[in-house]
């Protein structure tokens, strides 16, 4: 499955047949411009009268794949609770209460589920009905694990399901993507595996071209997620980047992410962890700011990791296997690191690719 839509500086301009791909190895493209969309010209009544979605957390970058890959990881991730409020001014939005953090602001312009769920009801032309929302944290902010993209993706969800789920994924995760531009950037490798589970390549951001990549359903491929009590800004993080870099990195990268690509369609997790662990461009540049980062990657490995990485711009580390008792072994090697090496407490998660993305988990009827 592919899809690929938004650019909100172009007019609708199709480029390509929409014909589906029916080789489920490979991964379908479709391509479009257009601005935020319209998409229902007649507001749709609301199907419920209270929702609960959840969207998981995910993994950015995977080492080569620098804003252009991400993959959702299972049994992690944040809730949001939608229903109609009679006291919210009809077409508007409040948020009620937010759970398991305290440093989220409660204006709907300026949190990450608010600006998704806005989104989502322009799409919808909500007019008539007020909503309030409430949000419960699962993701510590700034771990790089895709914080504010779980946020925006279960909100986007939460908006389609309660009025009957008139919006398609490619709806969705523009929408998502409208929140993640005004809070973390102008970057899909969070927003999109979030909404629709699984890896998922950018091609293109003008315009945005997503590419599902389909793991072998037969094969286990499993997480090891390690998170320091260590603060690494995005900011901070991006701000380290080279701005420019050799053409020998460059083409070393390429080659590194095209082999994580394949060994993703293949179910290939010697190779994925190989190239995964192989970027010569970012990582070089983050690790040394993640007190210990480079003990834990070595840790991993020895411990019989196929791979091991910066979960987006960190500090979470991940690393990847195929057995949850190996996935238990290796992070305690890998925390072990992080205190040793770089004097840091850290928290050991072992956990399954998540191949479903945002979802609906409760409803109540109206």
């Amino acid at each position: 499955m592919s899809i690929c839509f938004l650019s909100p500086l172009k007019p609708i301009t199709p480029t390509t047949s929409l014909t589906p791909n029916l080789n489920p190895k490979k991964a379908n493209i479709l391509r479009c411009n257009f601005s935020l969309p319209l998409i229902t010209t007649t507001e749709p009544e609301p199907v419920f009268t209270s929702v609960r979605s959840f969207a998981p957390a995910t993994v950015a970058n995977l080492g080569p794949g620098f804003d252009f890959l991400g993959c959702a990881v299972d049994g992690l991730g944040d809730f949001v609770s939608l229903r109609v409020d009679p006291s919210v001014h009809p077409g508007e939005l409040s948020i009620s209460d937010i759970s398991g953090t305290k440093n989220l602001s409660k204006n709907p312009l300026k949190n990450c589920a608010g600006i998704a769920a806005i989104a989502t009801m322009k799409m919808l032309s909500i007019r008539s009905v007020g909503l309030s929302l409430s949000l419960e944290k699962g993701l510590p902010l700034g771990s790089g694990l895709g914080s504010s993209a779980a946020s925006a993706a279960a909100a986007a969800v939460a908006v389609n399901e309660l009025f009957g789920r008139k919006l398609e994924v490619k709806d969705l995760v523009l929408a998502g993507l409208e929140s993640e531009a005004k809070v973390s950037g102008y970057h899909a490798d969070n927003i999109a595996p979030a909404i629709m589970g699984g890896f998922v390549l950018i091609r293109s951001y003008d315009p945005l071209e997503l590419m599902s990549l389909q793991f072998p359903v037969e094969k286990d491929l499993i997480f090891v997620l390690v998170s320091p009590d260590f603060e690494a800004p995005t900011k901070k993080m991006r701000a380290a980047l080279p701005a420019e870099i050799g053409m020998s990195h460059h083409v070393w990268n390429c080659s590194q992410a095209g082999a994580l690509v394949a060994s993703v369609l293949q179910g290939d997790l010697v190779g994925l962890g190989k190239a995964l662990s192989s970027d010569k461009i970012v990582e070089p540049k983050r690790a040394p700011l993640i007190p210990g980062m480079e003990a834990v990657k070595k840790a991993a490995l020895e411990a019989g990791a196929f791979g091991c990485t910066i979960s987006g711009a960190g500090p979470t580390a991940v690393a990847v296997v195929d057995s949850e008792d190996r996935g238990v072994e290796v992070g305690e090697r890998m925390v072990e690191a992080f205190w040793k090496e770089g004097n840091l407490k850290a928290v050991a998660m072992v956990r399954r690719l998540d191949r479903v993305g945002a979802r609906l988990v409760g409803s109540v009827p109206r």
